[in-house]
């Protein structure tokens, strides 16, 4: 390999007033010991491109467990390769040892133990020792011979082996925290001046490597408005059959990220112009000539850039619905047959109380659904919805159906105040006023409902704090009753005398 470029500090507009401190806090420790750690990966392209990093990541030449012996609040996670989480509070620094590529081939040759792959063992009390055998990775209750399978993932190397292990140029920049510059092993910085996704590497054996490759190299051309180098081009139509082959799991959340992304329109117009969501999503790839569905992720683009941070209100099910219904994939409401099922689930539920009430077993039947004994009385669960051969969540698909039978109700600002707050404490309210706010064209609604929520809480924070006070609750707030007596479920007071 080549020379790196070295960019000096002067030369490079990073500074260490845009780097998260806590990252700073793990690159400074690491350095303090005597180990090599570099800012790396998007967070440096970020930084160069004048964005706000997602997220800030490290590497270094510390292994795992001597990263795990210098933070306390550290975990190891990891099946496929050992990496060290670093936890602020929520936040989570990721640090990765640096790793070099290594072909199957000659995987295949080697034995663990080299490369510094094998972790340092972990010394356990003689009383647990029998709990955790031999065999198994104690740290993880991972197979030896699981381990063995992905050695060649988890092979320990330098930085300059790191940096031609990754996907794409843009994404091999470093940061040195010692002497405050930029390191490029693989030509990013000139890739970035070009505003080009080049591969590291041949595309075509990169892609037969890992074909979710494709699809990210068209998220990040779309996402920073970059061009795609002529090879991957040529790559992805070579090589796009092979997104079959890629677990159906990973390949929803890179969906999910996507419409979470403030691109969504731009970036699955990509995927059908290179046809990457026929393999995948065939229902997609049919319809990208369907405006609707460019009128549905344009919306929901609109509102994710009101936000500088993810707004948590960008639940699964929203993100579902906004690509689902433009195509008219999921399954409508037949509320009459519902209610009919209701009636007939209440009339069985009723008969086997009046039966039990006759043989002196009465139960008490659970508030909020209907309940049966009566495994034939129960509702069937609802299939499992796909997009291609993604599966969906049912608790994803279930809460969409809920949030869209309430739109109706929420379009209704006639109704009196305790039907709203009846509203206001169904499951799925939140996600119902966050679809009417992307996808409903009703602002005046949406800030009606959001007043009427805060006028709401505020009423009930006065009376709680009143209540503190030992002043009486404010009118119109009702107080919960309290249970007098001595009397408990399944205890009873003995007879005196």
């Amino acid at each position: 390999m080549a020379d790196p470029v070295m960019v000096p500090r002067a030369e490079h507009a990073i500074s260490r007033r845009d780097i998260d401190p806590d990252a700073l806090k793990v690159l400074y420790r690491l350095r303090d010991f005597n180990y090599t750690a570099y800012l790396v990966g998007g967070g440096v392209r970020d930084l160069l491109l004048g964005r706000a990093p997602k997220d800030f990541d490290v590497g270094t030449d510390a292994h795992p467990y001597q990263i795990k012996k210098l933070f306390r609040n550290c975990w190891i996670i990891g099946r496929r390769f050992r990496l060290a989480h670093v936890r602020f509070g929520v936040k989570t620094i990721e640090v990765a040892t640096f790793r070099r590529h290594v072909p199957l081939a000659e995987a295949a040759d080697t034995v663990p133990g080299e490369a510094g792959f094998e972790p340092e063992p972990v010394a356990l009390p003689a009383d647990r020792r029998e709990a955790h055998p031999a065999g198994r990775d104690r740290e993880h209750g991972e197979d030896a011979s699981h381990r063995q399978h992905h050695h060649h993932d988890n092979t320990f190397g330098t930085p300059e082996e790191d940096a031609s292990r990754r996907d794409f140029t843009i994404n091999a920049l470093f940061y040195d925290i010692a002497t405050f510059s930029l390191i490029d092993y693989v030509g990013g910085l000139e890739d970035l001046r070009r505003r080009v996704i080049r591969s590291i590497g041949d595309p075509l054996q990169r892609f037969e490597e890992d074909p979710v490759r494709m699809l990210r190299a068209i998220v990040f051309a779309a996402r920073l408005d970059f061009t795609l180098d002529p090879p991957i081009v040529e790559a992805i139509q070579a090589r796009r059959h092979l997104m079959t082959t890629a677990s159906p799991a990973r390949l929803i959340e890179e969906y999910y990220k996507i419409l979470r992304s403030g691109s969504a329109e731009r970036t699955f117009r990509m995927l059908a112009e290179h046809g990457l969501l026929e393999p995948v999503t065939p229902e997609l790839q049919r319809r990208a000539t369907h405006e609707p569905l460019w009128d549905s992720l344009r919306a929901l683009d609109t509102y994710r850039r009101r936000y500088v941070d993810m707004p948590p209100q960008l639940t699964n099910p929203v993100l579902l619905g906004s690509l689902l219904l433009p195509i008219g994939m999921m399954p409508r409401f037949h509320h009459a047959d519902e209610a009919a099922d209701q009636t007939a689930m209440e009339a069985a539920h009723d008969e086997v109380v009046e039966g039990q009430e006759k043989d002196g077993e009465a139960r008490r039947r659970p508030r909020g659904r209907v309940w049966s004994t009566d495994r034939r009385d129960r509702r069937p669960k609802p299939p499992v919805l796909k997009i291609g051969v993604l599966p969906i969540a049912r608790r994803d698909s279930e809460r969409l159906r809920q949030l869209l039978a309430v739109q109706q109700r929420l379009r209704d600002l006639e109704s009196s105040a305790r039907a709203k707050r009846a509203l206001l404490h169904r499951g799925p309210f939140e996600d119902a006023l966050t679809w009417l706010d992307v996808h409903g064209q009703a602002p005046e609604i949406v800030e009606h409902w959001r007043g009427f929520t805060e006028a709401l809480g505020g009423v009930a924070t006065h009376a709680e704090e009143g209540a503190e006070a030992g002043g009486a609750p404010e009118q119109g707030v009702r107080r919960r009753r309290r249970r007098r007596g001595g009397r408990r479920r399944g205890f009873r007071r003995p007879r005196e005398g």
